[in-house]
Parts: C-alpha cells; sequence; structure tokens
C-alpha cells in the first residue's frame, strides 16, 4: 500500500495551475470520483499517492487502467467492467 497524503498534497501533484478548490476536492471524496477511495483521518481525507480521479459513468476508463496494469485489478472494476459478481469472473 503506498503512502497516506492529503488531498491537498494530492491535488498539487496532479493539476498544475487551475486547481481544484478543497470543497471540490471533498465532493469528489464523498461521491467516489478518487480511486481508491480516501480515507478520513479525523478533519480530513487521506489518499494513496498513486490515486486517480475517476468519473464513475466511464467505464473506458477501468478497462485501461487493467490494461495499464497499475495494480487496480479490484473486485469492484472487474466487476463494473464484466457486469457481474467478481467471484464468477
Amino acid at each position: 500500500m503506498g503512502k497516506l497524503i492529503t488531498l491537498n498534497e494530492w491535488c498539487d501533484r496532479h493539476y498544475s495551475g487551475n486547481q481544484p478548490t478543497i470543497q471540490t476536492l471533498q465532493r469528489w471524496a464523498r461521491a467516489g470520483k478518487i480511486y481508491p477511495a480516501p480515507e478520513k483521518h479525523g478533519r480530513e481525507y487521506r489518499v494513496r499517492e498513486d490515486a486517480v480521479f475517476i468519473n464513475p459513468k466511464d467505464y473506458k476508463l477501468s478497462r485501461r487502467i487493467i490494461a495499464e496494469n497499475r495494480g487496480f485489478n479490484s473486485d469492484l472494476v472487474r466487476k463494473v467492467i464484466n457486469g457481474k459478481k467478481a467471484s464468477e469472473v
């Protein structure tokens, strides 16, 4: 498991120039738009260094993540791709 960093640190590493606000980042965390999902530690969210922003409606992204073999080969991603229980895959 990678090191956990704050949403602000994650934002600095992934966005240059026009960065989303902390409120937007927190909204993304609550809505499940960052994968793997951030963890709430006290008053702030912490996320893995290698986390990515996803659009939950973009199924092509999950296929691309597995194709690149970035280590996100989880049951959830397999279920999204195959549309059935991951244990059946």
